[in-house]
């Protein structure tokens, strides 16, 4: 299955103001970075957050959040929103600020 292209409609004017924005396709998905470092991934239908270990539990307790990667290998710091949890635009501008949040603390990559 192929990304959820209106879900990556709807968060690229969220980012895309930000310096050092970018977006790549990777993994059949879509990847959007600032400054180099990953920030926000589309995965079929969900969208990947990057938000750092001190917030990693906090987001997986909340509701339509799972853990993103496999049970072999869980991507710790990451985590993945389901449909139900970016059904409007205020929930999907919160998780993108999680992301940009967290982002914003790492050095730029060249």
């Amino acid at each position: 299955m192929a990304y959820d292209e209106l879900l990556a409609r709807r968060v690229r004017p969220f980012l895309s103001g930000y310096p050092g924005f970018s977006e790549k396709r990777m993994f059949g998905g879509m990847a959007y970075f600032l400054d180099g470092n990953w920030c926000i991934g589309i995965f079929k239908e969900s969208m990947v957050v990057r938000v750092g270990l001190e917030a990693y539990e906090a987001a997986l307790a909340e509701p339509h959040v799972t853990i993103f990667g496999s049970d072999e290998r869980q991507m710790r710091g990451w985590a993945m929103v389901g449909p139900l949890g970016l059904e409007d635009l205020p929930s999907i501008r919160a998780w993108v600020e999680r992301g940009v949040a967290f982002v914003e603390t790492l050095p730029p990559k060249e």
